[in-house]
């Protein structure tokens, strides 16, 4: 075949995509475990963030894991058990649900502190999703920890909402008023504290940001009411 012919240039051309086609997937599907592995790894280490957890040198993430969260399970908003594997639950998926037919991943943890339930938040931030996790006393009410992260807020406005700073202001606080009504945690100004509710302060420069917390707080965590008061009251999850 002639070289310098157009037929030879495409067919050249074709041989040499179908070859690198090839090798680019090889190389994908050789990667894809790691890949997977890096992916639950990374969730594993939010989860443990939120539970005040973190690797000491040495300390692999699964084993920190499989160490601390002695169970998981997935309820509904009736604060009923349901089957499936919680860790496998797509969270910004059941967010775009109503409430009432989400699958509700609960990580329970075992820490120096005692046992504590953890639950995954979801919402959005002023560019893109924001999420994370917050890690509940056995009361079912107060806040042991929190961990947020996001995927493009802004660096030193918005992002700072993964900085311990913030995130440090959740514990303590509580999700019910003292009459058992769910309220979450407002994320205020400098100026502007509520005179009842629990608050933490918004991020300076980064007003959208923090209302997307709140939002965030109020939407992912109201649907977890009923499963709440069952640990407030020392009852196991119905099946």
């Amino acid at each position: 075949m002639n070289r310098q012919s157009n037929t030879y240039t495409i067919i050249y051309a074709m041989v040499l995509v179908l070859l690198v086609g090839i090798g680019l997937s090889v190389v994908y599907q050789a990667l894809r475990p790691k890949q997977e592995e890096n992916i639950a790894n990374d969730v594993k280490r939010q989860i443990l963030a939120s539970a005040l957890i973190v690797p000491s040198q040495g300390e692999t993430i699964g084993e920190l894991y499989n160490q601390h969260v002695k169970n998981s399970f997935i309820v509904n908003s009736e604060g009923n058990r349901l089957e499936g594997n919680a860790f496998d639950v797509n969270v910004s998926t059941e967010f775009k649900k109503p409430a009432a037919e989400r699958r509700l991943p609960v990580f329970e943890c075992e820490t120096s502190a005692g046992m504590k339930y953890v639950v995954p938040v979801y919402g959005a931030g002023l560019w893109g999703p924001i999420w994370g996790y917050i890690a509940f006393d056995a009361n079912g009410n107060t806040i042991y920890g929190a961990y947020f992260a996001h995927q493009g807020e802004t660096p030193g406005l918005g992002a700072e909402i993964e900085s311990p700073k913030f995130q440090d202001q959740f514990k303590n606080k509580d999700i019910f008023a003292s009459d058992g009504a769910f309220q979450s945690i407002k994320v205020v100004k400098n100026g502007q504290e509520p005179a009842e509710g629990a608050y933490v302060h918004a991020i300076s420069g980064g007003t959208i940001t923090s209302q997307g917390v709140a939002k965030m707080l109020q939407e992912s965590l109201s649907p977890y009411t009923n499963f709440f008061k069952q640990l407030s009251q020392g009852k196991e999850v119905s099946k």
